[in-house]
């Protein structure tokens, strides 16, 4: 049994069997919570995050729309973590996912809990990745989808989109332009927006990382996770996972809390920015630039959650110069053989920038997470 709570105010909506946005009383992210404990030992079967299906927004009787999402090699890079200052170092490769990022297991389930409650159709915004999963999920699903998209989009990211027959809709501006055509559509359709953080699902999705950092881990957690972060959804959903293992016992009693660092682009930062300033919320940034796609969301509607990990763990915000994400992915993925998307060097080379201005401590295990694959970029 679980209920939506709003992650601001008191809200409360009882149950998953409606349509679930934002909270209507305030305009901020609801969050599944749970009623009861989930034990360890239902962590069975299947080799996907479905393995963790008993901590999955699921009513009685609904089918999931998988892919076989999740479950992606975490790779201890020992030559890496000598090269930017700290004791143990291992990459967590979302690359290798359905559609070639994360995004994966956020959409899945947006798509899942959008067929049980039989929508019209699904619609997102998208800097890129999200728009090739929800295309994906909604041909599984056998439901009709349309994709706003900045002109900018690599274009074999709009190719696979196209591929996957999702209805493509190309926006001047960047992703806060594309999102507002996309509220515009799903009030005059139905069709239920998936953007980051305005449907509780996606969260659920995303937070199995964090369960399978743990589990490959030997059921232990790291120091320090660095996770390059856009919208903030697979920062939130992480620290969501940490929280519920916790407090389900899934983890030996005291065990620690990873301090959460985020990497942002230099010429789209606006969360660093608000980390930096003392600041609950971000406000947008003006004029975002940057070649790392996913990283390029000036306005994240999950500001105040990711704020909110960040200081609650200790850990920090980083950004990073273009020059340097080049780098960073170019030794990411030439030292380890890794496919390693722009976000993913951005991540890397912020564990280093952290390092050498001793905000990260060099005795620290540290798991640094690469969210797509670099082939989208390349054309």
């Amino acid at each position: 049994m679980w209920t939506l709570h709003c992650s601001v105010c008191p809200y409360v909506q009882p149950n998953g069997a409606q349509l679930a946005s934002v909270c209507p009383d305030c305009g901020q992210p609801l969050m599944v919570h749970y009623a009861a404990k989930v034990p360890r030992e239902n962590v069975t079967g299947a080799t996907s995050l479905w393995r963790y299906g008993a901590a999955l927004p699921l009513q009685a009787g609904e089918a999931a729309v998988t892919l076989g999402e999740g479950m992606t090699p975490m790779i201890e890079l020992p030559h890496l973590a000598k090269a930017i200052g700290v004791r143990r170092l291992w990459v967590k490769d979302e690359g290798i996912n359905p559609t070639a990022s994360f995004k994966a297991r956020g959409l899945m389930m947006a798509v899942t809990r959008a067929k049980a409650l039989k929508l019209p159709g699904v619609c997102v915004p998208t800097a890129g990745n999200a728009g090739i999963a929800l295309a994906a999920y909604a041909a599984a699903a056998q439901m009709p989808c349309r994709i706003y998209a900045p002109e900018t989009t690599p274009p074999p990211i709009i190719g696979s989109i196209r591929a996957f027959g999702a209805q493509l809709e190309l926006v001047q501006g960047h992703i806060g332009d594309a999102g507002k055509a996309t509220m515009a559509f799903a009030k005059e359709s139905g069709f239920f927006n998936v953007a980051t953080l305005r449907e509780p699902y996606r969260v659920e999705g995303m937070k199995t990382m964090g369960y399978e950092v743990a589990e490959q881990l030997g059921w232990r957690l790291p120091d320090a996770i660095v996770y390059p972060t856009g919208g903030g959804e697979g920062t939130v959903g992480i620290w969501k996972a940490m929280g519920e293992m916790l407090d389900w016992g899934w983890l030996p009693a005291g065990t620690k809390k990873p301090k959460m660092y985020i990497a942002q682009a230099a010429g789209c930062a606006p969360l660093v920015r608000a980390f930096k300033a003392g600041e609950e919320k971000a406000t947008p940034w003006e004029n975002p630039v940057t070649h790392a796609s996913g990283l390029r969301v000036p306005g994240p509607l999950g500001d105040r959650l990711t704020l909110r990990a960040l200081r609650a763990s200790g850990g920090g915000a980083e950004d990073v110069t273009e020059e340097a994400i080049r780098s960073g992915t170019l030794l990411l993925a030439s030292k380890s053989g890794i496919d390693a998307a722009p976000e993913g060097g951005a991540a890397l080379e912020a564990a280093r920038q952290l390092v050498a201005t001793g905000r990260m401590d060099t005795r620290a295990e540290v798991v640094v997470f690469n969210t797509g694959s670099g082939a989208s970029y390349r054309w």
